[in-house]
């Protein structure tokens, strides 16, 4: 009986959702400038508000920005620094760090 609660304990949490992982690069970032982007695997929401498709790696990302937004056709280059940080570097611009966004507050 004490098996089954426990298999059962864990399928059960198992289930349950889970924040992204912090030894990879999907999740939301956030820049001190207010910029924010979200990466989900192959996926991205930039900072100017397109979805678009980039190059996934589980610890890099790479993407060209996309028509309509600043910077059309310019390269972005991410590297993950840690849990809380990537290195984003625009083009053949100095490399700046982004951090993990905060949980948002409704």
């Amino acid at each position: 009986m004490f098996r089954q609660a426990t298999a059962l304990l864990i399928l059960a949490t198992a289930a349950l959702p889970h924040p992204a992982r912090a030894d990879a690069i999907d999740g939301a970032w956030c820049h001190e400038k207010g910029r924010r982007m979200v990466i989900t695997g192959p996926n991205i929401l930039t900072p100017g508000g397109t979805r678009a498709q980039g190059d996934y790696g589980r610890h890099d990302f790479a993407y060209t920005v996309p028509a309509g937004e600043p910077g059309t056709g310019t390269r972005i280059q991410m590297v993950l620094m840690g849990e809380t940080r990537v290195r984003v570097q625009e083009g053949d611009a100095a490399p700046v760090v982004w951090e993990r966004c905060g949980h948002s507050v409704s």
